[in-house]
């Protein structure tokens, strides 16, 4: 028996006054979907109905410019589609199509409408819904990313055909096997997905484990035994040779919106692909690129592999729809980068005759670094900790580690990374010290929270380990929660100084540039948007010691933590998300003119649906904001 969610507990309608819930009740019609349904399509005119998901599930799709429809969401019981037209009887932005049989209640617009009139909040629920805005717009970019990308791929190592990443053979069955023998088969094999084969040996379908769910075990009563292959089979998939590029499979399936692909030649099926293999596959050529930055002993090298990031960025970013997961890529790779010139350096130390002390010592990296929020121009944020040696040992430590630092600084600004204009690096003695050292320094952080202290500690407060003994850096976190707990007032001035400044959009959503200097009629992403995202969640991680580095990983834990409700958490990732993407394209985009990248943007000069997209996320931001001053300021202000 299918779950079945009444109107009265979907959302928004659960919030209604009984009186008006009920008006919706007598209004709303009931209808029944089948399987693979197209509701309505991209562009097709408006119906006058909210739909409201009773059972079953629907795919929201978008038309590529190439014509490929692609999935951008899902959409169970208990949830609605089709909204974005009610307040402008414009067409469907995306299309929607059930994915196994479904039952909607179909709200009347002329009903949404005066209602809305009477309960404002309802239409201002329904304005801020950014989740699915921002998928369309990822949809829509990532599409035309992926089809300008593909004449570049030679600047990246993604040209492996899949003959070479294929398993094969592939699994079969025929038209006549069972739910039950296919769902002892794809235990057996350990596999998610079997080819359907006729007769005479063509493939004439595709099961996959969703289809069995969906089909077969989400359904009250079917009878495993009798359910066959023929009917739970997508038929006729899409297919490619075995000589086609992985890069090509990977904007077919993304297009398509698979996960298993045949790979079949002159009618004969010779493997098959999925994208868990595509995904793995470009993990391994990461790691071969770190694995070329590992072998090499020269800076120029490096020199030359930084440079390259902007192809590798523009790449990764055309394969994937999580911008935040480029970043993390690249933030890897960056993290070679720097790893192997402070290795390099220390080599040339030892190789001068250079006598390195007998302590534990580690080079940490901070800030969007420490985080794995690497775009493509970071400077430096870098400190070193050691153990606790005795003071006598001072002037040996300073004879070896001074001039290393010295040297590791100017050999990261020569491959690509600037000195930190903050002087936040190693070659700065207060960004080196022993334990007993950060834990005074941060305490006078904690106890003296002056803007250049509480500034420090949001640097630094995202740190990791690249070299050296890793365990200082855990004793170090250590003392960060320590402190936080023992000065809890700490949080507060940092909320005041970081929350001062409030999102780049004014009256009626417009946006608020620069008046005057080099960046006059933009704005900043980072400083807008970004920074208040991960100096927020910063805050609830320190307070809930969450070890986690990237903001995703620690809005994750939070979440789960009930720190933050779903919803919450979804609009705030949604906005992170969105707000990564814009800056990361436009670093991309200037980086091929040859001009220093940048996070400042024309808002003028982004389509409607993007500035869109940009005030939502602005609005999540500021909620954001709101909540963290409220949380921190309790009792304190």
């Amino acid at each position: 028996m299918p779950v079945v969610i009444p109107l009265e507990k979907i959302e928004p309608f659960r919030d209604l006054a009984p009186d008006k819930l009920s008006r919706i009740l007598a209004a709303a019609s009931i209808r029944k979907f089948p399987q693979h349904y197209h509701v309505f399509n991209q562009n097709d005119n408006y119906t006058g109905y909210l739909y409201a998901i009773r059972s079953g599930l629907v795919e929201i799709t978008l038309l590529t410019p190439g014509g490929e429809e692609i999935v951008v969401d899902h959409r169970r019981e208990g949830s609605y589609f089709g909204c974005t037209p009610i307040f402008t009887g414009e067409p469907y932005t995306g299309g929607a199509r059930t994915v196994r049989e479904t039952e909607c209640y179909l709200i009347p617009q002329a009903l949404l409408l005066e209602i809305a009139e009477e309960v404002p909040e309802l239409r201002q629920y329904f304005n801020n819904a950014i989740v699915g805005r921002v998928r369309h717009l990822y949809a829509d970019i990532i599409s035309t990313h992926s089809q300008k990308a593909l004449g570049s791929m030679e600047a990246y190592p993604f040209q492996k055909r899949l003959s070479e990443i294929m398993s094969s053979p592939a699994v079969t069955c025929k038209e006549t096997t069972t739910a039950r023998e296919l769902a002892v088969l794809m235990a057996d094999q350990q596999i998610r997905s079997v080819v359907v084969m006729d007769e005479i040996k063509h493939v004439v379908g595709l099961v996959t484990c969703r289809d069995l769910i969906a089909q077969v075990l989400a359904v009250q009563g079917a009878d495993a035994e009798q359910i066959t292959a023929r009917e739970l089979m997508i038929e006729k998939p899409p297919s490619l040779p075995p000589s086609t590029y992985m890069y090509e499979a990977m904007a077919c399936m993304v297009g398509h919106g698979l996960k298993h692909l045949p790979i079949v030649e002159g009618g004969e099926l010779l493997g098959m692909v999925t994208m868990s293999d595509l995904i793995r596959h470009r993990s391994q050529k990461a790691m071969l690129m770190l694995g070329s930055i590992e072998e090499t002993d020269c800076l120029e090298e490096l020199k030359r592999i930084h440079g390259s990031l902007v192809r590798v960025a523009e790449a990764l970013l055309s394969e994937t729809r999580s911008a935040p997961d480029v970043m993390e890529t690249l933030s890897y790779i960056h993290h070679g980068l720097i790893k192997r010139t402070f290795e390099i350096c220390r080599q040339q130390m030892l190789s001068e005759g250079h006598e390195e002390p007998h302590i534990r010592y580690c080079f940490l990296i901070m800030g969007s670094g420490g985080r794995r929020e690497m775009m493509l121009g970071p400077d430096q944020d870098n400190g070193f900790i050691f153990e606790d040696y005795p003071d006598e040992q001072q002037a040996e430590v300073d004879a070896y580690f001074i001039p290393l630092a010295d040297r590791v600084t100017q050999a990261l600004d020569y491959v690509g990374y600037p000195l930190c204009e903050g002087d936040v690096m190693v070659s700065n003695e207060a960004w080196r010290g022993r334990l007993t050292d950060w834990r005074q320094r941060i305490i006078d952080w904690a106890t003296n929270p002056e803007p250049h202290k509480v500034r420090y500690s949001s640097i630094f407060f995202d740190f990791t380990p690249l070299y050296g003994d890793a365990d200082l850096a855990h004793s170090l976190q250590g003392i960060v929660f320590q402190a936080v707990r023992e000065f809890p007032g700490f949080l507060y001035h940092v909320m005041q100084l970081n929350l001062t400044h409030k999102v780049p959009t004014g009256l009626w959503g417009r946006f608020i540039t620069e008046k005057s200097g080099p960046y006059s009629g933009k704005l900043s992403l980072k400083k807008g948007g970004l920074v208040y995202i991960v100096d927020c969640i910063r805050m609830f991680a320190l307070e809930h010691e969450v070890r986690s580095l990237t903001t995703m990983e620690r809005l994750n834990v939070l979440t789960r933590d009930e720190v933050f409700s779903v919803d919450t958490a979804e609009h705030i990732r949604v906005a992170f998300e969105a707000l990564t993407f814009l800056r990361l394209r436009n670093e991309i985009a200037l980086m091929k003119e040859n001009e220093e990248p940048s996070n400042y943007i024309d808002p003028a000069s982004l389509t409607k649906t993007e500035q869109d997209l940009l005030r939502s996320a602005f609005h999540a931001v500021s909620k954001l904001q709101s909540a963290t001053r409220s949380h921190f300021g309790k009792g304190l202000s």
